[in-house]
Order: structure tokens, then sequence, then C-alpha cells
């Protein structure tokens, strides 16, 4: 109880507020800069018309700020150096830092709640579900339910907390001849009233299952999209958990990566009205949007229902894409909980503090994998995929 009760603490204080729905409110567009007088009326039109469709532009920090149905999105990136016996690096790298609570990059890397292994050790979540996309490096899980795997490398975790779950994510460094690179994004979408006390699951995307959508522009440059969820030009994703928002189709909930070669040039094709759509250019030094010259590291907020052309610089680009209809219920987060109501927070406290969500079936909360076992998932009902 003390360690839950300890954790929990400080997993809350790094995560609480309390927003109210819609989760997050989107600025006022930007205004078009007028032209000069020798603009040509033609060029001034699509100018404008070009503006019109960005929202807002707003840099990026540790956590991207979302919109409804997500809540947030982080992307972490660490150059984890070799591993020692332990699958840590090495104690030399230990020195000033606040082991338990490392989120400052010291040396390149971060140790987040991890004290041996960096990650973040058993916590709770109840009422959303977390996508774990994992584009280097690999993520030991293990949760209260008795499920357990290694993933990364390009593979996907998409975990529903329903009612309550307590799960781990540790980042092993499993090499020790060589540095251990990692980076992923972890995103967390709402789940509606209905469906937020449903039974907990995970399911694993595996790199393999994850479809591309190829495009080659008139001058042969290439643009690659991991179709992670949703459909784009007649390229479906794999099947999400059953109560997500995004099983339903005509939430058009997408989560596309999208990776572009110098000088590419793509158009994202246009979704329904009222949905919100983000784009993240999280990688790479030039990128147009819509004829505007995006900052790199930025977000830009834009509308849904027009088609989007994208031109990536004289170095590659890569894009992270968050769409989906909005679930416009009121929500009440405070740390690893996303309810509707203050009471219905309260009772998630007072339920993981009672119950634990299922206890904890593992010999630490920071549980790693043996070294040698490979990308791998063991389902809760004791079905198990080995992917080598």
């Amino acid at each position: 109880m003390s360690n839950r009760r300890s954790f929990l603490s400080k997993f809350t204080a790094l995560t609480a507020t309390v927003v109210a729905a819609p989760f997050l409110a989107i600025s006022n567009a930007i205004n078009p800069q007028k032209g000069s007088n020798q603009d040509s009326a033609s060029t001034s039109a699509v100018k404008e018309k070009n503006m019109s469709i960005i929202k807002r532009i707003k840099p990026l920090g540790f956590t991207w700020e979302t919109a409804d149905p997500f809540l947030f999105c982080v992307h972490h990136e660490d150059k984890y150096p070799k591993g020692n016996d332990a699958m840590g690096p090495d104690t030399s790298h230990f020195s000033g830092r606040h082991l338990g609570d490392d989120f400052i990059i010291k040396d390149g890397f971060r140790m987040y709640h991890g004290k041996t292994v960096p990650g973040f050790p058993g916590h709770p979540h109840r009422g959303f579900e977390t996508i774990t996309v994992v584009r280097e490096g690999l993520v030991d899980h293990a949760d209260s339910l008795g499920a357990a795997g290694r993933y990364g490398d390009g593979d996907v975790q998409w975990m529903t907390a329903g009612k309550g779950v307590q799960h781990s994510e540790m980042f092993p460094l499993i090499h020790k001849d060589k540095e251990n690179p990692m980076e992923l994004f972890q995103i967390w979408l709402n789940l509606p009233k209905a469906n937020k006390m449903v039974e907990p699951h995970f399911k694993m995307l595996w790199k393999e299952m994850i479809p591309n959508e190829n495009h080659v522009d008139a001058n042969n440059k290439k643009t690659t999209v991991e179709v992670i969820s949703g459909a784009l030009k007649g390229t479906a994703s794999p099947t999400t958990p059953p109560d997500s928002w995004a099983a339903k189709t005509e939430n058009e909930v997408a989560v596309w990566n999208i990776l572009m070669e110098p000088g590419a040039a793509y158009t994202i094709p246009k979704a329904s009205a009222g949905i919100n759509r983000t784009i993240y250019f999280y990688e790479g030094n030039e990128l147009k949007l819509a004829g505007e010259q995006i900052p790199k590291y930025n977000s830009v907020t834009v509308k849904s229902d027009e088609s989007i052309d994208l031109l990536a610089g004289k170095d590659a680009v890569s894009i992270l894409i968050l769409q989906g209809r909005p679930i416009n219920e009121e929500v009440i987060k405070y740390g690893p909980f996303v309810m509707n109501t203050k009471e219905e927070i309260q009772q998630a406290f007072d339920d993981y503090h009672e119950t634990g969500y299922g206890g904890w079936p593992w010999e630490k909360y920071d549980q790693v994998h043996d070294r040698s076992k490979g990308r791998f998932a063991k389902h809760a009902d004791g079905s198990i995929e080995e992917k080598g």
C-alpha cells in the first residue's frame, strides 16, 4: 500500500489538471498577412485561403497540447548509453540525478520514475486509453491483470484502461556493447462516459501489421505514412480495441506518422467538418503547410474539411497527425485518472487504494523481462504472441 501511495502521489503531482469540455479550446484563426500592392488578386486569394486553413501554430514542449478526443501526447527521445547487467545505464550516469523523479535531460537522457532501469514503474489508470508508438528502442510492459510484453522499433501498444488497471512501462537497455537510443510517443485518447468503466484491455499493433500509404510525387520524391489508426486513401489501419472511441469509423479517429524525403510534396485529404485535426512537425528543419512556412518543432491546428498540402524542405521531415470527432463531454483529469465528475475522480482514488485495481502479481514494480527475450505479448487470458 505504501509503495502504491508514494508513486501515485508523484504521478499525480506531475500531471494533475482539471479541464471542462471541450477539452482544449482552439484559439482564434491566424489573420492572413496583407499582400503588397504588386500582389495579384489571384495570389492574394490563394494566400487568404491557405491561411484560413490554419487555425493556430504553437511551439511544442515536453508534453504536446491536443484537442478532444485526445488528452495529451508526450514525445520521449532519450539517447541511452550502453546497458549494465541490470539493463540500466552504468552507475556513473547516476551522479546528480533525482532518481525516481528524473525528468530533466542529463547526458542525453532521463530516468523518469525509474531508479535502476529508466521508465515508469507500476502506476494506475482509469477512464481513458494509452497509445504507445515506439519509433526506436524497447518497452517492457507488465500489468495488474498478469499481462506482459516487450515491444518496440516500430510497434504500437494500444491499452484501454477502462475501469482500472495498473501497468509498468520500463525501457530496458538490453545492449551492453552499444548505445540504446529510445524514441516514442505516448498518446492519451479519452473514453466517452458510456465506456469509462469497461473491462481493461490491451492490444499489440506489431510493426508488421501496421500498413503504409506510400506516395511518390511528380519529382519522384517519396512520402510514407504509417497508418496506425483510421483510413487514408484506401489504406486502413488494424482494428482498435473494441471499446475505443476509435472503434467507430464515423468518429474519424486517425493517428498517422508521416515520413517525407527532402523536397517531397504530399497532400493530406480532407476529413469531415467538425473533426479536430492537429499536425505535429517534430523532425526536420523546413516544412511548408498550405503554403506557409512552419517553424520546426511546432504544432499546427488546421481546418478539417480542407485538404492540406505539405512540402518538405532540404532535409527529411517527420510529422505526427492526431484527428478525431470530439466527444464533447466534461473532462475531469487528475493525475492518472480521467473521468467526468470530481466525485468519479475521488472514487477512482478510493478504489485504487482499496483494491490496487487487481494488485500487482509481479516481483517488482519496475518489472523487466529477461535480456534475451525477444518481442512478445502475454495477454490476460494466457494467450501469447511471439515476435522474436
